[in-house]
């Protein structure tokens, strides 16, 4: 079982999430450079949290341009799982794997913090180590995390139960209905604001992240 996390000029979780995929796998994966034209063989691709590129323009605009992103888009459509993680979030929406964008929060402030969430639809291999409607805890840490669509959009996700992740109570950064993580309609390609390897082991303080990449390991050894 092999995961390839996908670095960018900016990226700043990618080591993180390598050592939560070493640790779920049972195998180092494969970092690949955003510049590479060619993918390698692998079981999932990991988009980390991060600045790609600054944010400039927006956040992950650019990234989505980089060579690889065009191999990534063509193995999610092939049905390999890929989970974008805060900038990876933004990048999925910007390369149209998901729908939506993320804009400035709506305090126009950066957030980072623990946030609660509620756990919507778990028929993806990241989200099936939970179970709907659990309360779990995840740290953000973001400056464009409103996540914003149309209504035509947003009455889509709810009627098709494409929301994977919704903060509880409080809304931090004005995310429209509360989303905080999606999926496709395949279920392969989700993307979430919230940071599942920076509460994955006890020694972090929590451990609610480590389904993330439990259920992907569980999906794969299928």
């Amino acid at each position: 079982m092999t995961a390839t996390v996908i670095v960018f000029p900016g990226s700043n979780c990618d080591r993180d999430v390598a050592v939560c995929l070493e640790a779920a796998l049972g195998e180092v994966p494969i970092m690949a450079w955003h510049g590479d034209h060619q993918l390698p063989d692998c079981d999932a691709i990991i988009l980390p949290g991060g600045f790609s590129y600054g944010d400039y323009l927006r956040g992950g605009s650019i990234a989505a341009q980089s060579p690889i992103m065009r191999e990534v888009v063509s193995a999610a459509q092939k049905g390999i799982p890929v989970l974008g993680i805060c900038n990876g979030f933004q990048i999925l929406t910007e390369c149209g794997l998901l729908p939506g964008v993320l804009m400035r929060n709506s305090g126009l402030k950066f957030i980072c913090r623990d946030v609660d969430l509620t756990v919507g639809n778990t028929q993806t291999p990241f989200m099936s180590g939970y179970k709907r409607d659990q309360n779990i805890t995840l740290p953000i840490a973001h400056n464009e995390g409103n996540y914003f669509a149309s209504d035509e959009t947003l009455d889509a996700l709810e009627d098709n139960d494409l929301i994977v992740l919704r903060y509880a109570g409080e809304n931090p950064n004005g995310a429209s209905r509360a989303i905080a993580g999606i999926r496709n309609q395949a279920g392969n390609v989700v993307g979430m604001m919230p940071h599942p390897e920076r509460l994955a082991e006890a020694a972090l303080g929590g451990e609610d992240g480590r389904a993330i990449f439990d259920g992907l390991a569980s999906f794969l050894a299928k």
